[in-house]
């Protein structure tokens, strides 16, 4: 049986179009394509099933192929019920990759594909949101022992992830992807700063400038959504629980407040923390008539959508991905996307030359793993420096830009405690 026939996908005939999307991504993410002229030579997964859970859209389906090319016997599903796109899964169906993914899957059949792709009894693991590990650890363990190791994309599957270390139930090695230099100052910052609000505009066809912007959380994420914020016009406030980061919040100039204060004026509010509750009962008799919320956390818990419902006397769809509750005293307020990540939810996700660095990250971290997965053990790592600055190597040398080296003279310079 090829993939095509073991996969589950909408539609098989919405390949050709999800072809072209591939193609499109693929043209403009020159290091994947670097590493790809490499390792579909060398092939050093030659013999290896790789699981990958990730936002199955056109850039993901780039760092699949190419880990296809590397040697391995790829299954992928989605890892958002919302950011999988038909014609990429059935793209990569005919394309020798087995896919168990469809868009807006319900919770059960969005469950079963995680267990079907480990039920290929996988060597290694690619996983966003922490889904896949999770499942390995709480329901099938028996699943387990041929697993060497994996990547996680964001941070809420780190923050799981470090959970299930500190318990010490963690059965093999996981690289925190997310903590990358060359994925949070980038992808987190550059890539979700523009997805956003590229989700938010196109759902919405209102204008920003003028109008208050508050943003949950100021680390990287909730950075680059407030700089675009600020860019488009918009006065922003951001809500924080760290001293540290609320303290740079204000220095970059943005208004700081708690959230029971922020949640009077703000016209668009967007939560960035991958924490639960951030929005609650209690701040929405507060809103005023008009406001949009949107989430850019991975899982939809950081707006508490049970507590809208609950004060609501009326929802309907008033627009694709625009939820409006209509409250007792007349107002009304709009939620993105059910709740979801609105970026990947309501729009394409990070533009395709920044999931470029990160999805080379990806690669050469699992590389990393399979190589090192006995002398590594079952722990979180941090991605190897010389990893993560290859890869910004590799972008600068794709955009033609050329850096200094540090002479010998300089280098034993700094190597040395006396001037």
């Amino acid at each position: 049986m090829n993939s095509a026939e073991k996969s589950i996908v909408r539609d098989i005939n919405l390949a050709p179009q999800g072809r072209l999307k591939i193609d499109w991504a693929r043209e403009h993410m020159p290091v994947l394509n670097r590493l790809r002229e490499r390792l579909s030579v060398e092939k050093p997964l030659a013999g290896q099933k790789v699981a990958i859970s990730l936002h199955l859209e056109a850039k993901t389906a780039c760092l699949a192929e190419l880990i296809r090319d590397a040697g391995a016997e790829v299954t992928i599903t989605g890892s958002n019920p919302l950011s999988t796109q038909d014609d990429i899964c059935a793209a990569l169906a005919v394309s020798g990759i087995t896919v168990f993914a469809k868009y807006n899957p319900a919770p059960e059949e969005y469950k079963y594909h995680l267990i079907q792709t480990l039920e290929t009894r996988p060597d290694l693991i690619i996983d966003d949101g922490g889904d896949l590990v999770s499942i390995l650890h709480a329901e099938r363990p028996d699943l387990i022992d041929q697993v060497k190791g994996g990547c996680e994309e964001t941070t809420t599957g780190i923050l799981r992830l470090r959970s299930l270390e500190k318990s010490g139930e963690l059965r093999f090695p996981m690289v925190a992807v997310n903590d990358a230099y060359s994925k949070f100052l980038f992808d987190n910052r550059y890539g979700t700063g523009q997805s956003v609000w590229d989700g938010i505009n196109r759902t919405t066809n209102l204008v920003v400038a003028g109008k208050t912007v508050v943003v949950v959380g100021y680390g990287w994420c909730g950075r680059g959504v407030a700089l675009r914020a600020k860019g488009l016009g918009a006065r922003v406030i951001v809500t924080e629980v760290d001293a540290i980061k609320a303290t740079e919040a204000h220095m970059d100039g943005f208004s700081v407040m708690p959230m029971a204060e922020a949640a009077k004026y703000g016209d668009f509010f967007i939560t960035t923390t991958g924490n639960k509750g951030v929005i609650n009962g209690s701040h929405y008799p507060l809103m005023k008539h008009g406001a949009i919320l949107a989430n850019a956390g991975h899982f939809n818990v950081e707006i508490d959508i049970e507590a809208l419902e609950q004060q609501a006397v009326n929802t309907q769809t008033v627009r694709k991905d625009i939820t409006e509750y209509l409250m007792e005293d007349g107002r009304k307020l709009y939620l993105l996307a059910e709740g979801r990540l609105v970026n990947l939810a309501a729009g394409d996700g990070h533009p395709a030359e920044i999931m470029d660095m990160t999805f080379a990250l990806q690669a050469m971290c699992l590389l990393y793993v399979h190589e090192n997965h006995q002398k590594i053990g079952p722990k979180v790592i941090d991605v190897p420096y010389h990893l993560d600055e290859q890869v910004a190597r590799y972008f600068l040398e794709s955009q033609g830009i050329q850096i200094d080296d540090l002479t010998e003279e300089q280098e034993k310079y700094l190597a040395s405690w006396e001037l």
